[in-house]
């Protein structure tokens, strides 16, 4: 999928540039600088304990902490230890960071940027380097058209086909689900689950497909939706842009497209994906 752009203000290019506005350079440089004043604290902190507790002071977990509410700090524990967890949990951060700047979290679909997410809290995650940082994000930039149609067909892999109104074959002009919203005495409110992510998975994929910039998650569709639910607890309807949303007390939510042409380059995916699923084209 070459044609994919995205609008994100920072995103990935070529080895020269991987992260517009941000140098690795000066990334690479911080982490290792602040790594080793870490361990030199570390080290200051042992050589001032050993001298409080030789008079009876007792070592920096003592004095250092609040009292009563004394718990673990890796700056408290012995140097290869510490180092170790306060480097991995130094790195996770910048990756994050890193992968927040680059854009590519907007192509990807709830599932995608679980398994990210979920890769960053493992023990043995790449240390923060210029060449892994530039090996790391050439790959998922080569990758971004796979990693979108990747999530095209997870969304429409979930839908229920017990509505007529999902079809088998392709995205139609409206579908139907359950579990986005529920009603009780106060009225509508909206879930939290995964019905909730595909509805943003589609309004990021509907946004990248008109080349216009991707909502965060404080101002995407669900949060929008949310907000209009809580503002008017007892009205069944939503519009914006992309989508008209017409939610019932039994649990089902109908969900318009707006930009039929924009559903036509979802079902263009889908096509590629299942060969002969859809109907030629006059």
């Amino acid at each position: 999928m070459s044609e994919l752009t995205i609008t994100e203000p920072e995103v990935l290019t070529d080895h020269t540039d991987v992260i517009c506005s941000t140098s690795i350079e000066c990334i690479v440089t911080g982490r290792n600088t602040a790594l080793a004043q870490i361990e030199a604290l570390i080290q200051q902190l042992d050589d001032i304990s050993t001298l409080t507790r030789s008079i009876g002071g007792k070592t920096a977990l003592d004095w250092a902490m609040k009292q009563d509410f004394r718990c673990g700090c890796w700056l408290m524990e012995k140097t290869e230890t510490a180092m170790k967890a306060i480097t991995r949990n130094l790195d996770r951060g910048i990756w994050r960071d890193l992968m927040k700047r680059s854009g590519m979290l907007s192509i990807m679909d709830a599932q995608a940027r679980d398994q990210w997410y979920k890769s960053l809290e493992k023990e043995d995650i790449p240390a923060v380097s210029e060449a892994n940082i530039l090996s790391t994000f050439e790959l998922l930039h080569q990758s971004k058209g796979e990693v979108f149609e990747r999530g095209v067909i997870n969304v429409f892999k979930s839908l229920s086909w017990n509505f007529k109104t999902n079809s088998p074959c392709s995205f139609g002009r409206k579908i139907i689900v359950t579990g986005l919203v529920k009603c009780d005495r106060w009225g509508f409110s909206l879930n939290w689950g995964w019905q909730r992510d595909r509805l943003a998975d589609l309004e990021h994929m509907f946004m990248i497909l008109d080349e216009k910039p991707v909502p965060d998650s404080r101002a995407d569709v669900t949060r929008r939706l949310g907000d209009h639910i809580h503002e008017n607890g007892h009205s069944n309807r939503y519009e914006d842009e992309m989508f008209a949303i017409k939610y019932f007390q039994k649990g089902t939510t109908h969900i318009t497209f707006k930009r039929p042409e924009l559903v036509d380059k979802l079902n263009d995916i889908i096509a590629r994906h299942y060969p002969g699923a859809l109907p030629t084209k006059n």
